[in-house]
Parts: C-alpha cells; structure tokens; sequence
C-alpha cells in the first residue's frame, strides 16, 4: 500500500529547515523510538526566555525529518512557555496531515523539543545554585 505525503510534508523532508548543530546550545534533546530506528536531536539557544535559534539532527525516515524541520519552524522566537504547548497534532495539522502509520513521527519531534526544554531548565536550575 502506499503512503500520500502533503506537499508540505513533501517539501520540508525535500527541503528541511534549521538543520544543525548548536555548538553553544543551551538546551538539547534527544529522543529515539526502537521499533521504527528514528532518532532526534533537537538543539534550542534560548535568551530572556526567548528561542533565539533551534536546530536538529534526525535519523529516519522522511515523515521524521518533516516533522522534525517543521517543529523547529514552529518554536523558533517563541517563548519558552509558547514552546512547551507543542503537541504532536499541531506538527500534524501544520504538515497538512500524515499517514496513520507515520503519527508516531510528530510524537518524536514533540518530545524531542520537550526534552531539549528540559535540558534547558536542568541546566539552568544548576547555574542558579
């Protein structure tokens, strides 16, 4: 059977977006699903509260990539609160859909920013001590 990708989906695994390292990172995720071999690395530069820049390394598919590029898109100048509201059906809604068996795919780039998030307020806690 085969699988129908939007043109934006298309488009962002074609083309992705904020693909990268963060040599200066101030927060960084990484998450992986085990059955599929998908890997995310997000990278967030977070100032005053504020994602100055977030790039990502993703190994897998092309549904992973397009939602990886299109998750940057999404939080990148948003606020850290702004940021942690992403959920997979939003990346879903703004790729113009997936096929079922690639939802999985928007769960990994949503938990990959929510980690880098994390990593963010960890590091940050242990500056303030």
């Amino acid at each position: 059977m085969a699988m129908t990708y939007s043109e934006k989906v298309r488009d962002h695994f074609a083309n992705p977006r904020n693909v990268g390292t963060i040599e200066d990172a101030n927060g960084v995720g990484e998450v992986g699903n085990a059955v599929c071999g998908d890997i995310m690395k997000m990278y967030l530069k977070i100032e005053n509260g504020v994602i100055e820049d977030v790039k990502f390394n993703t190994f897998g598919c092309g549904a992973a990539i397009a939602t990886s590029s299109m998750a940057t898109e999404m939080i990148k100048g948003k606020t850290i609160e702004e940021a942690e509201q992403l959920t997979n059906k939003a990346v879903v809604e703004a790729l113009d859909g997936l096929p079922p068996v690639k939802i999985h795919c928007s769960v990994l780039a949503e938990e990959a920013v929510h980690a880098a998030l994390e990593d963010y307020r960890k590091r940050l806690a242990a500056q303030q001590q």
